[in-house]
């Protein structure tokens, strides 16, 4: 197996049994129209609306990990990179890296609102909850993607949805994966490049966001870029594995000066703030418009700042009294970082608006990767697609398909031969002296951050696929 593997963690969102007491009708009535506009986008659609269904499982259920010590595997790379290092394939999930990234757009109808929006600090809050919603579907993902191979690509086009996308692996030293997604109705694009510096800490595994994401509403001539959180994936050795989302996120409007500055909150010592995200928007002026508060596995709301404050103040005298209690009787765990069992919903101001809800998983998603209805069908190879994808595309992988087929001696073997190929392929340019040439990205400037990044050259749903890397 090969020891250039990366430990990609994958972290989905669960419903919420929330009280939405105090809410005004008019709010939340309006929430829910636009929340439910994704149960349509999300997985299988109406026949009569002329768009196609999608599957909502997978061929064969999950195999089951615990028979397989983790800690022989990793005990010497505390501290380390996990760059280089070999895990079995029971560890995986049955998806490329380039189909994990697909699910930021999981949530299209967040983007598809804020173009429709006329307010600039709407289109932040829509932004926002877009931004939050794109890390849901992390949620209990505790399996890995496969490392794409270099020259790997994949597409998808959801016309419910009304968005295509196209992602290349651009780099191999380092892992780097660009894509790029479009609406197909010139509304929006959406581009960004991941390379996610992972590094394990004995009990538990640390990703580290690399990266810069842009989001350009081409009505209202309008660029954001942000950057992911830092992701925790806890009791990697011992105990139930859990994730953790933290960190600060920026969303900056570059056409207005608007900000968007969001908080994950660490669980902390009795999980108080476990999945929490709680943060603001101020304008170029730095006046603050609104509050965003909820948890990235739930929710989002909006509310007045001053509301806000006044609910928080009232909440911070009832838990003085509460840690109290909860410091003489804490004990500390040295063997697992338990997950707290008692996960309060959120606390919902009154006034509050809801910017976005987590959807329920279809009931046999627990034995299917945690996955929810959009992810079921990312790997989906329907009728007449052999003959329009590039061979390069991640559906056509034979390690993927054969563990997703639930043929774990065939993936095992596939993967290797793969990455036994792909070795010999670079020590070959090597010999020869020739550079890898990217098909589908270059390296260029963000015009929004002046940084570098991989940004789409086009040309790739012209369908003129000569010459592309034999790689499978």
């Amino acid at each position: 197996m090969n020891n250039e593997d990366e430990f990609y963690d994958a972290v989905t969102g669960l419903d919420s049994d929330e009280s939405y007491e105090g809410v005004s009708e008019a709010s939340y009535k309006d929430a829910v129209v636009f929340d439910s506009s994704s149960q349509k986008n999300n997985g299988s659609v109406p026949q009569e609306n002329g768009i196609k269904k999608h599957r909502t499982s997978l061929p064969a259920v999950m195999f089951s990990r615990n028979t397989i010590s983790v800690w022989s595997i990793l005990k010497k790379c505390i501290g380390l990179e996990l760059s280089k290092i070999t895990m079995p394939i029971v560890f995986n999930e049955p998806l490329s890296f380039l189909q994990r990234i697909t699910e930021y757009m999981e949530h299209t109808y967040l983007i598809n609102r804020a173009c429709s929006l006329s307010n600039s600090i709407e289109r932040m809050q829509a932004v926002a909850a877009f931004a939050v919603s794109a890390v849901a579907s992390q949620w209990d993902r505790t399996g890995k993607p496969f490392n794409p191979l270099l020259g790997e690509t994949y597409e998808l086009t959801r016309e419910d949805q009304g968005f295509r996308l196209v992602s290349e692996q651009v780099s191999h030293h380092p892992p780097v994966s660009a894509f790029h997604a479009e609406s197909l109705v010139g509304d929006f694009v959406f581009h960004g490049s991941i390379y996610p510096k992972l590094k394990f800490w004995g009990k538990s595994v640390e990703a580290e966001p690399k990266g810069t994401i842009t989001l350009e509403l081409l009505k209202h001539n309008e660029g954001y870029t942000w950057s992911n959180p830092f992701c925790c994936v806890h009791n990697i050795i011992l105990g139930k594995l859990w994730i953790e989302q933290y960190g600060t996120v920026e969303i900056v409007n570059h056409s207005t000066g608007d900000k968007c500055v969001l908080n994950f909150k660490p669980c902390g010592m009795f999980g108080k703030e476990l999945h929490k995200v709680e943060g603001y928007i101020q304008d170029k002026s730095k006046k603050k418009h609104c509050v965003i508060y909820g948890k990235w596995t739930e929710c989002m709301w909006s509310v007045d700042p001053q509301a806000y404050e006044a609910h928080k103040k009232s909440e911070r005298k009832g838990d003085n009294r509460k840690h109290k209690n909860e410091e003489q009787e804490g004990a500390e765990n040295d063997d697992a970082d338990d997950m707290p069992d008692v996960q309060e919903t959120v606390s919902v101001v009154p006034g509050s608006t809801l910017l976005w809800r987590i959807e329920s998983r279809p009931a046999h998603s627990a034995v299917m990767y945690n996955f929810t209805n959009f992810t079921m069908s990312l790997n989906e190879l329907e009728p007449g697609m052999e003959a329009i994808l590039p061979h390069t595309d991640c559906r056509f992988r034979p390690d993927i398909r054969a563990m997703e087929n639930g043929n774990m001696d065939e993936a095992t073997k596939e993967k290797e031969r793969l990455e036994e190929k792909q070795r010999a392929a670079r020590k070959e340019r090597a010999k020869d002296e020739d550079e890898w040439s990217t098909r589908w990205f270059q390296m260029g400037t963000n015009p929004y951050t002046n940084s570098q990044g991989w940004l789409y050259t086009g040309g790739y749903f012209n369908r003129n696929y000569q010459d592309l890397p034999d790689i499978y």
